[in-house]
């Protein structure tokens, strides 16, 4: 059975979903949304920026932040004094936001995953690991990360080098915060806005395909081999839920944590209508080894080839390509309720 592909994928690499390690899978649950403290221009304008992420109802393409920008973030405020020109990016989520609201001209440097878009400027970085020294090197005047691993922050403070970070988004509401947050940081309000416009229009046409009345569909998203996966409550889950789609991993003992690793036995017995499954290309897995794992043959999923392979990128950052995933979800979701 050959793997079915909704829609073409780009394959990239990406770390925070693509390990065996259940702490780095629960990166996507650690999300702390930012909130923008508005600052008044230098030139005494009364006219000072909303509090909070520029509405992308009220923002036109040509607005521009106003500088210093202050960013509340879990390490206490960061104030961008200027618009930055030199930007050095370790989450490669950031990087694809950047470059979609217009700002990636300014990224000097991106962290080793940063492999999407093509023109992202992809070093030996690591995110995980960060080397300050190696950071600095690059003269940055704003880094972002999605995580602070050791003393990022803080070294890079004790050159002057302001950090943010963005941590992974719980919910879909937070890439469209950080989006404009990362437009209002860059000096690039205006597109983050009709950005964030565009995702939510397309976000609604797609849930809008799935019948109000269709009957309840699960699934069983496969992280890796180990048969990792994630539940209702996580980023990727609410995903699937705006498909009407409910994870078996639910009722799993350990769901509490959001990733828990499923036994054979737990997924058989569950029997999903459809398998993801985020670990094939470099992950080495196919649809045909998940038919062939025992007792896997007489999964719904497998009898009816409901099992699709998906990019694990696209799945598991929370940028712009988080569209195309909800497409592939919602593609499979009415070819099982099909519209009359």
């Amino acid at each position: 059975m050959a793997p079915r592909h909704p829609r073409p994928f780009t394959v990239v690499k990406e770390a925070y979903v693509r390990t065996t390690r259940p702490l780095r899978l629960a990166l996507l649950a650690a999300a702390l949304p930012l909130v923008l403290v508005a600052c008044g221009d230098d030139d005494g304008d009364d006219t000072a920026a909303p509090s909070g992420a520029p509405s992308s109802e009220t923002a036109g393409a040509g607005d521009a932040a106003a500088f210093p920008v202050t960013v509340d973030t879990e390490n206490g405020p960061v104030e961008i004094a200027e618009q930055p020109e030199k930007i050095v990016s370790l989450s490669a989520t950031a990087t694809e936001m950047l470059f979609a609201i217009g700002a990636g001209d300014a990224v000097v440097a991106a962290d080793s995953y940063s492999t999407y878009p093509a023109e992202a400027p992809t070093t030996d970085l690591s995110a995980f690991e960060p080397n300050v020294e190696a950071i600095v090197g690059y003269d940055p005047d704003l880094v972002i990360a999605s995580s602070d691993p050791g003393e990022l922050v803080s070294g890079l403070a004790a050159v002057d080098v302001p950090a943010i970070v963005l941590a992974p988004a719980v919910t879909l509401d937070d890439t469209y915060t950080q989006l404009e947050q990362l437009g209002a940081v860059t000096g690039h309000v205006g597109e983050a806005a009709e950005l964030v416009g565009q995702l939510r229009s397309e976000v609604d046409e797609l849930v809008a395909q799935v019948p109000a009345d269709a009957p309840p569909v699960t699934y069983y998203h496969e992280l890796d081999a180990n048969l990792y996966t994630v539940t209702s409550s996580t980023f990727i889950g609410e995903i699937y839920g705006l498909a009407g789609m409910t994870s078996i991993a639910d009722d799993a003992p350990d769901a509490a944590g959001g990733y828990p690793q499923l036994s054979p036995e737990f997924i058989v017995t569950a029997d999903p209508d459809v398998i993801f499954f985020a670990d094939g290309g470099v992950g080495g897995v196919t649809a045909e080894d998940i038919a062939a794992r025992p007792g896997w043959d007489q999964l719904t999923a497998v009898r009816e080839d409901r099992v699709v392979e998906v990019d694990p990128d696209i799945a598991s950052r929370w940028g712009p390509r988080i569209v195309d995933f909800l497409r592939t979800v919602v593609e499979e979701r009415t070819a099982l309720a099909p519209v009359e």
